[in-house]
């Protein structure tokens, strides 16, 4: 995510260096390098020229700490003028009015719109806990209706079926059965165009007078940069656009749309899309996501992420056996499949502060994901009884292990260095004063 206008914009942050102050001359040409940078990332061109000149004011306007080099207290101003122009902070999902809420997800074909609402009816139920029933009235692209029912009954949550095949009418009877069901939530797929165009803007006016919807929301595809903001824009002026959300965000996103949407059409950015899986949706928040442009990392979307993953009792039950020195190789491979839930090495690396830095540093070293398979490929080679008792493991057994996992005695014997290592320095702080207050066992 912004990998590209992350390395520019530090990049000219940087060349603020030693400096023990922040001239005119020196302002300005940083200012130039920044204006640069967004403009390559496809940033509007009038959201670019008002935030470098909002950025310059308040560069020269302002006095520098003491306490502050000059480089920081630019990145500060920096940091401030992207949180503004994207919004400030979260929008979560507005659920107040009288059930059902209904939620209608508009969009161009080939933005990721479906998807977005698999994911969507994921959120509604896990964060929000409502109960909800979901709708498409796609009823031009084929085996569009099928493709969202096989994801949402995959996931257990109710979907209308109909052989109504027409979008008023099935539309008024998904608003029908939601009633009879008491959901919640309905939550509607449209059908999409390849470009905006009158048929399509006057059929979701027309679902609009239908569903009386409390959200409407658009998605957009992030790669198309300032297509991205015409598209809004269209969508905007025909219907009441509450929310947009942003697909492919794990991709080669230059940052525009992210960074243009809000301020061009005032509308809010509600949630992101950051890969395939039904999990990979977020809540957008504006001061974490201008944190991880600046390579500052964003530690509570990381924190947030480990609590929706990680299985409560079976953490609680492993620290337990921690403190009693019984932590297994069973116990360590469980805990491997969780943090695994969580996605991949790289894609948790973006969280961390100084991402670029340690990206670039890992380049040159074997691929944690990598290790990570080979690590569970020898503990799947051993047997029920050699993943409790470590002891078990003699040199024939551990040749045998080599053999059923494709790797070589050293690995094992390294690995097993590893866990031993790990478990004591574990068990040591458990049992620490620091441990104790930091409610680890």
């Amino acid at each position: 995510m912004f990998e590209s206008l992350t390395q520019k914009l530090l990049s000219s942050l940087r060349s603020i260096g030693s400096r023990t102050r922040l001239t005119e001359d020196v302002v300005d040409e940083v200012c130039r390098q920044l204006k640069t940078s967004l403009l390559e990332a496809d940033v509007n061109v009038k959201v670019a020229k008002d935030f470098i000149d909002s950025v310059r004011k308040k560069a020269l306007g302002v006095e520098v700490q003491k306490s502050l080099s000059p480089e920081q207290h630019f990145i500060r101003i920096v940091y401030e003028e992207l949180c503004s122009i994207m919004g400030g902070k979260a929008t979560p999902l507005n659920f107040r009015v009288r059930p059902p809420a209904v939620i209608m997800v508009v969009g161009l074909q080939g933005s990721g719109k479906t998807t977005s609402v698999v994911k969507l009816a994921r959120n509604i139920r896990e964060v929000h806990k409502k109960s909800l029933l979901v709708a498409s009235v796609d009823v031009y692209r084929p085996a569009a209706i099928e493709q969202l029912a096989t994801q949402i009954i995959g996931l257990g949550y109710d979907h209308f079926d109909s052989a109504v095949m027409e979008a008023r009418p099935r539309a008024i009877l998904a608003k029908e059965e939601a009633i009879k069901q008491n959901a919640e939530v309905l939550l509607v797929d449209t059908a999409g165009r390849l470009h905006v165009d009158k048929d399509m803007m006057s059929e979701i006016q027309e679902l609009v007078s239908v569903f009386s919807p409390i959200e409407i929301l658009l998605v957009v595809d992030s790669m198309t940069g300032q297509d991205a903001v015409k598209i809004a824009t269209s969508f905007q002026e025909a219907v009441p656009v509450t929310g947009v959300v942003l697909t492919k965000m794990d991709g080669d996103s230059r940052g525009g749309a992210a960074l243009s949407i809000r301020a061009v059409t005032g509308c809010p950015i509600k949630f992101v899309g950051t890969g395939e899986k039904s999990s990979d949706f977020e809540l957008f928040h504006p001061d974490r996501v201008a944190s991880r442009i600046l390579d500052m990392g964003d530690l509570l979307s990381l924190a947030e992420k480990a609590e929706t993953t990680f299985d409560k009792t079976e953490t609680i039950k492993i620290a337990k056996k921690i403190k009693k020195n019984d932590f297994t190789l069973a116990d360590f491979y469980s805990q491997l499949q969780q943090i695994k839930k969580m996605g991949s090495f790289e894609n948790l690396l973006k969280f961390l502060p100084g991402a670029t830095g340690l990206k670039q540093q890992f380049q040159n070293l074997t691929p944690p994901d990598a290790e990570i398979k080979r690590i569970e490929a020898i503990i799947q080679s051993m047997t029920p009884d050699e993943r409790i008792d470590y002891n078990l493991l003699d040199g024939s057994r551990r040749r045998r292990i080599a053999a059923g996992s494709g790797t070589r005695v050293e690995d094992i014997n390294k690995l097993m260095k590893q866990f031993l290592e790990a478990r004591k320095m574990m068990t040591r702080l458990t049992k620490s004063p620091m441990g104790k207050r930091r409610g680890l066992w």
